[in-house]
Order: structure tokens, then sequence, then C-alpha cells
């Protein structure tokens, strides 16, 4: 793992501190986009390095991929939401990179990060993790084409589960087929779970970008919530 700083061209004097796990390969490599959560605001790149995301990335599939995981220095990822998109443009046109196989997860402020990052550019990514968060539910029809698997505990009292709830709902009322999970015994601690699981790993590698196959069936949690809606 490197530890990396992206300057951006577009607004002076902005940049994003980074960490980059890039393995050497004679192919083009799936891109996996790490957004950390209020936790690792600063400029403490540590935070990051040590970060469960990215390190049950490495671990799950860090030998098949390039991950990035850049760090907010500001208050919200929103203030720099400009910056973190010319970032993953950036990362997603370089010329090791397989552009049908970008991933992207994040949790908490990260997942309210994905879910607006794909709203604003569905056609970039092949799947999407976002993990407690939330995000603008009567746009989420421009999410239908996109595969995405949303995870959140029951018992959360920091971002409602109801947010990720709403999302997938209209996702899947326009025609998407998201996948959701909602953790029983879990509180905010939604990412623990969620990174710690192979088989999310293992579906989100199966992802490409502009299939029109159809993701996996919604779970019965979301069934029962679109049933009673």
């Amino acid at each position: 793992m490197e530890r990396r700083k992206f300057t951006s061209r577009l607004h002076t004097n902005e940049y994003l501190n980074y960490v980059c796990h890039c393995p050497d390969s004679a192919e083009k490599l799936p891109l996996v986009v790490c957004v950390h959560g209020a936790g690792g605001r600063g400029d403490d790149i540590s935070l990051i390095e040590t970060s469960l995301s990215v390190n049950e990335a490495i671990k799950r599939v860090g030998d098949k991929a390039v991950i990035v995981a850049p760090q907010c220095h500001a208050k919200y990822w929103f203030d720099l939401f400009e910056v973190l998109t010319e970032f993953i443009d950036e990362m997603r046109n370089l010329p090791f990179i397989d552009k049908d196989r970008v991933y992207i997860t994040g949790a908490s402020m990260g997942g309210y990060t994905t879910w607006q990052m794909c709203l604003s550019h569905p056609d970039w990514f092949a799947a999407a993790v976002p993990v407690c968060g939330g995000g603008m539910y009567w746009a989420a029809a421009g999410l239908k084409n996109l595969s995405i698997w949303a995870t959140h505990g029951a018992l959360d009292t920091t971002v409602l589960p109801e947010e990720t709830i709403h999302m997938v709902k209209q996702v899947n009322q326009n025609g998407g087929n998201a996948k959701i999970t909602i953790f029983a015994d879990a509180k905010h601690d939604a990412w623990t779970p969620t990174y710690t699981n192979p088989e999310i790993w293992e579906w989100m590698f199966e992802q490409k970008r502009n299939s029109t196959e159809a993701v996996s069936d919604t779970t019965e949690e979301l069934k029962k919530v679109i049933k009673e809606g």
C-alpha cells in the first residue's frame, strides 16, 4: 500500500491524499474505490491505511485489483465532491484500469457519498456497495441499470435504516434490481459484517459495466417493505 497525493487541475489549491494498492499485472485490472466515513477525516493518512474497507478489499481481491482510498480533509465529502469526482475520473481512466469493472463502496458519510457519486455518474461504475448511507431516493430511478448491494444495521439510530430502504425500494420500483441486506443485530457499524463477508466481494467482482443481466433477487426484508409500502 502506497501513500500518494492527488492535486486537482480544476480547483486551485485543492487536493486529496490517498492510499493505493496497485499489484503488478500484464492485463488491465478492476478498480475499487473505498470512500471512508466521518471517522477518517483530516490529514492523518494512517486512518485510511488502517480502515476496514481498505484492508478487507486488499485481503479479498488485492491480488487482482487496484484499490484506492482518498481522504476527506474537509468537514464533509460533499464539501469536496467535485474534487472527489475529478479524482475518481482520473483513476478510472488510468491506462491499466479496466473501465468496465470500476467499483465503489463507502460507509456512513462514505455511504451517502457513494449513493450520490452513482447518481451523478451511473455510467462510470459496474457495481456499488453503499453501507449505512442514504440519498435522494426521489432520483433513484437513475440507478436502475447499476448493480447495487446496499447494507444497513436494523438497530442504527445514527443513520436510520429507512434511508437505505428508501433508496433500494425506489431503484427497484423504477425497474432496477438492487440488493439489500439489513443486519438484524447491527447498530451503526454495518461495515464490519459487510466488508468481512466474502460473498459481497465475490458478487462485486462478478459485475461488469453495461451488463444487461439482472443481479440477484432482493432480500426478504426489502420484499416486505415494498409489499407494505
